[in-house]
């Protein structure tokens, strides 16, 4: 999995008019990024949509992927998921999106965040996510296009992305994209896009100019992050556009080469003073080149433009822990508590927090959030050991002593679960 704020934020841009076209509640759907080179995105655990970064860097348009996002709310807002995959319960669902918060990569965070990928989870994932029949494709895509429809977008962009997977629907089931095997295209799906294509008087609309900037910044981000060296040649010196210096830069501090990043970065940073982005980027890279000190003034800037972002404020939290700075102590445990508000199935900022309190001798606190970060993770005897711990800190009733005794009792619930299976 990947996190990333920008790409997270773009891919909610083009989502909120559909969500609320299909009668959804934005806030209530959660989008996650797979690292996966394939064409795919799926629904799974409820609301929750998933969308492979293959799928957005082969979409040539952001309409394209925006009526892949429709025909998924299709889905959500058809209750297919919950009609054809009853099985998946509750406690599975937030299993999922613990283990997703808890091991996501962030793109446009810190190493040992980048190196937590987890190999196993997707599968588990994909394993779980809607059973897919002829019926609800044609029910989603009815759907996508009235939504498309509602919002005066094309539906040319699904019709084109329908376009690139046909061809591959005659090979062979090992060598098919992922969304092949669970959209089954049909020639009824097609004509019926096609029709549509044909008398909608928003056909001929063209995607939103913002939305194509967007979307080659996007793609632009991620082909620097996940193959430097590709990115380097696909964005030659020569060109002076924004998406291709800004891939330039984050491919140099990708393959250690400082200077240019800092040059390049430095240079979009002085012509959009206030984009929040660039000087997450600039934080990044001084960072993971060793430099925590110099990399925080990069990562407050970017919070201060943006400080209702639990990620970037985790991110802050994150390099300010690593100065080793006292003084900044207070203001990490403050930015990873508002990041814990948002993302309440991360154990690596319950982690984390425990260790800011490790930092300031709280030991109790320390304990309390490493019990919380034990038990999302699955590990019970450490969750009960460390809540046990807490407990004995705090005064008998109060809100600390609460919480330490709810994740022990939960912790023997699970553990007692483990025993009876």
């Amino acid at each position: 999995m990947i996190r990333d704020v920008e790409i997270e934020n773009i891919i909610q841009e083009y989502a909120t008019p559909v969500f609320e076209a299909a009668g959804l509640n934005p806030k209530s759907i959660k989008t996650y990024l797979v690292n996966d080179h394939r064409l795919n995105a799926f629904v799974a655990g409820g609301q929750n949509l998933f969308l492979n970064t293959g799928l957005l860097m082969q979409a040539d348009t952001p309409g394209q992927v925006i009526g892949v996002i429709a025909h998924e709310t299709g889905h959500i807002a058809g209750g297919h998921l919950a009609r054809t995959h009853e099985a998946l319960s509750r406690t599975a669902a937030a299993q999922i999106l613990s283990m997703i918060l808890g091991g996501a990569a962030v793109l446009a965070g810190s190493p040992d965040a980048g190196a937590a990928i987890l190999g196993g989870g997707q599968s588990m994932i994909q394993r779980s996510f809607l059973a897919y029949n002829r019926g609800h494709e044609a029910s989603a895509d009815q759907a996508a296009m009235t939504y498309l429809d509602r919002t005066k977008q094309s539906t040319k962009g699904l019709r084109d992305f329908m376009g690139k997977l046909e061809s591959n629907e005659l090979l062979i089931t090992a060598n098919r994209d992922p969304y092949l095997l669970t959209h089954p295209l049909t020639r009824e799906r097609i004509d019926a896009l096609d029709a549509h294509v044909a008398q909608s008087p928003y056909s001929d609309v063209k995607d939103d100019p913002k939305l194509v900037a967007l979307h080659a910044r996007m793609q632009a981000k991620l082909l620097a992050f996940l193959s430097p060296g590709q990115a380097l040649r696909t964005y030659k010196k020569n060109d002076t556009s924004v998406p291709a210096r800004y891939a330039r830069a984050i491919a140099y501090f990708r393959t250690a080469r400082v200077d240019d990043f800092v040059r390049v970065i430095d240079g979009l940073i002085a012509e959009y003073p206030d984009d929040p982005y660039f000087h997450e980027v600039k934080g990044q890279g001084l960072y993971e080149n060793g430099d925590a000190k110099a990399a925080m003034p990069s990562y407050a800037k970017a919070v201060k433009l943006m400080p209702n972002s639990d990620l970037l404020r985790l991110e802050l939290a994150r390099i300010e822990l690593a100065t080793e700075d006292p003084a900044v102590l207070d203001d990490a445990i403050e930015n990873l508590k508002f990041a814990v508000h948002y993302e309440r199935f991360s154990p690596a900022i319950y982690q984390l927090l425990g260790n800011a309190y490790y930092k300031k001798a709280d030991e109790a606190r320390a304990r309390l959030y490493h019990a919380e970060a034990a038990f999302l993770r699955g590990e019970m005897e450490k969750a009960i050991y460390n809540g046990e711990v807490a407990a004995r800190s705090f005064r008998e009733g109060s809100a600390e002593w609460i919480h330490a005794k709810d994740i022990i009792n939960a912790a023997e619930v699970q553990k007692q679960k483990r025993k009876d299976q």
